[in-house]
């Protein structure tokens, strides 16, 4: 039903690549159970029943009558085609007999609808049901996407049959939007902060605004030129905005504080101040910019996988970091000349009278405590100078303590991420059952429910996620945690991942289960982590080739660095060879193709 009625709906979205099912081929399909008792007594082979059904049920094009004739009509011939009824199969004649009587399908066989498979079943939240993957195009917006899909399934939910429901068990849409969440509310608490450690040292607010203006200038500024090269809000472009935030500001207080350096002078008014302070700084401000934007372009203009991660990183703050010096230059002595006026310099104090309000006190205080640790710095340079060699060992030594952390620190591609999202591999001794891998899947279940982090719990009996292909002796389970707050005690997901792994190995024996999070950007594998693949050059049998790969992964193991390491190569499927006695079958006049399509 999925197939027929829902999958080539979602495929018609904008931006979808893919709609899949998942959890075997459950295509419609007529099943044809022959009797071997009934074959033999009519002398029939399982070959010439195939080759009855193929004669009859086909699509076929007779042609036409009257074509390039003297009728008056030219008719196209059609036959009726592939049957599509049980009954029409089970009246399907395989043999006409010299007596005039017909053997028909139905004397030999069943007949019925059903499925092109049962090599898997599906479970989600402990009842049947079928799964729906949908994978979008390169490029495209999740979140629309996510939208998108919401509409379509909710207008298709209102002719689902009888007792048919369907949800969105997961989505990259939840995970995006707390991303996305956490860096707005990350760019708003900088913006805060810049303006009160601005204000704090600068200690007046017109000076204060001046500083403050920049940030949404540049950002607008900013996201005007992302629009104009095809950049998206996205986690990157919204971090490298965070970032700039406190760099946007700088050349907006290096303005600021030069208009008050030429006022505490005297003898000049706001405009002449302002005049003056951009003749001397505005070569500083540029070369600033231009330094500035120097380190961060070539990152955006790196080549493989590492380029596009920090491309639209690199350039946005690029773009942010020339916008702010544009500003610099234009809109902040503009605003100086406008806001500030004939006050001391703020690095020349006078002793305030007896303070009478908090935020006298609170700068009197503040400016006595940054004076006093001026001198020290001071001191410290003056000491410096005089004792080279000070200098020099120091900086030796924390090129030399550099080196060794580099070293030490572990190193990685991608960050995992907890995404709220766990995926089960398990794999029963090879030649396992179907039916075996569902009563395991149940007992797997049953343990997950009594976790309080898990909200939603998707069985996939008969298919491996690690190999994408089925096997009755693999289960794979799909586990959607809660908001991390809803979690309960255990909210880390590495120690929700330690808690499965335990339960699994106490409660399911004789299986090999693996537990891990997918990658936090697909494409990179299947699984977190490092992939490593072994070829056998030698040619060799499959067992050698199994056996060395156990043997490499108890190497693994032994390494600290490594938590986990699984192959899913199996060797040991149990087997059973048939060996024709081609001698006999030539004797009797039969193929041994044919008796191993009987068979």
């Amino acid at each position: 039903y999925a197939q027929i009625n829902l999958v080539p709906e979602l495929k018609r979205i904008p931006g979808i690549g893919a709609a899949n099912l998942f959890g075997g081929n459950r295509a419609y399909s007529m099943r044809i159970w022959l009797n071997p008792a009934q074959l033999a007594s009519y002398n029939l082979t399982p070959a010439e029943v195939m080759a009855a059904i193929q004669d009859k049920n086909l699509e076929a094009a007779p042609g036409r009558l009257g074509e390039s004739s003297q009728e008056a009509f030219e008719y196209v011939l059609k036959y009726k085609g592939k049957r599509s009824q049980p009954g029409d199969y089970e009246n399907m004649i395989i043999r006409a007999n010299a007596d005039g009587s017909m053997l028909r399908l139905k004397d030999v066989a069943r007949v019925e609808f059903g499925a092109a498979t049962y090599n898997g079943d599906v479970r989600i939240g402990g009842k049947p049901g079928i799964n729906i993957g949908v994978f979008q195009t390169a490029g495209s917006n999740a979140n629309e996407l996510q939208i998108a899909v919401a509409k379509v399934m909710a207008k298709l939910a209102k002719g689902l049959p009888k007792g048919v429901k369907q949800q969105t068990l997961y989505t990259t849409k939840t995970a995006l939007d707390a991303s996305i969440e956490q860096v707005e509310h990350t760019l708003v608490e900088a913006f805060i902060l810049v303006f009160i450690v601005v204000f704090i040292f600068l200690q007046d607010f017109r000076s204060t605004l001046i500083p403050a203006i920049a940030v949404p200038v540049a950002i607008v500024g900013t996201f005007f030129f992302m629009q104009l090269v095809g950049f998206s809000i996205n986690l990157l472009t919204l971090f490298a905005l965070v970032l700039a935030i406190g760099i946007v500001v700088d050349d907006a207080i290096v303005v600021v504080e030069a208009v008050h350096s030429k006022l505490a002078e005297g003898g000049r008014s706001v405009k002449e101040a302002t005049t003056q302070a951009m003749s001397e700084i505005t070569g500083a401000i540029i070369s600033i910019t231009l330094v500035m934007a120097a380190v961060f372009l070539p990152v955006g203009l790196l080549d493989g996988s590492t380029g596009v991660f920090y491309r639209q990183f690199a350039f946005t703050m690029a773009i942010a970091i020339v916008i702010s010096a544009v500003n610099a230059l234009t809109l902040s002595p503009a605003l100086a000349a406008l806001f500030l006026k004939h006050t001391p310099h703020d690095g020349e104090h006078a002793a305030p009278a007896a303070p009478t309000t908090f935020k006298t006190r609170f700068f009197a205080g503040f400016n006595r405590s940054f004076d006093r640790l001026t001198t020290r710095y001071v001191g410290s340079i003056k000491f410096l100078i005089r004792n080279k060699w000070v200098g020099l060992s120091g900086l030796v030594l924390v090129a030399v303590l550099t080196g060794w952390l580099a070293k030490r620190t572990p190193s990685g591609f991608i960050p995992s991420e907890d995404q709220g999202f766990v995926a089960i591999s398990m794999s029963l001794p090879a030649g396992a059952s179907l039916d075996r891998t569902n009563q395991v899947g149940l007992q797997l279940e049953e343990q997950l429910r009594t976790m309080p982090s898990v909200d939603k719990i998707n069985l996939l009996t008969g298919f491996s996620i690690l190999t994408s292909s089925n096997s009755a002796s693999a289960l794979t389970a799909f586990v959607i945690l809660k908001p991390i707050p809803e979690r309960g005690e255990v909210q880390d997901i590495n120690a929700v991942m330690a808690i499965i792994r335990e339960k699994a190995a106490a409660t399911i024996k004789g299986a090999d289960t693996f537990v891990f999070t997918t990658p936090t950007v697909p494409g990179f594998g299947n699984v977190e982590g490092l992939e490593v693949v072994l070829q056998d050059r030698t040619g060799g049998e499959l067992p050698k080739l199994g056996k060395v790969g156990q043997d490499f992964i108890g190497e693994l193991l032994k390494q600290p660095a490594i938590g986990v390491a699984f192959t899913s190569f199996r060797a040991d499927y149990p087997q059973l060879e048939a060996e024709v006695d081609e001698v006999k079958a030539a004797q009797l006049g039969v193929g041994v193709q044919r008796i191993l399509q009987t068979m």
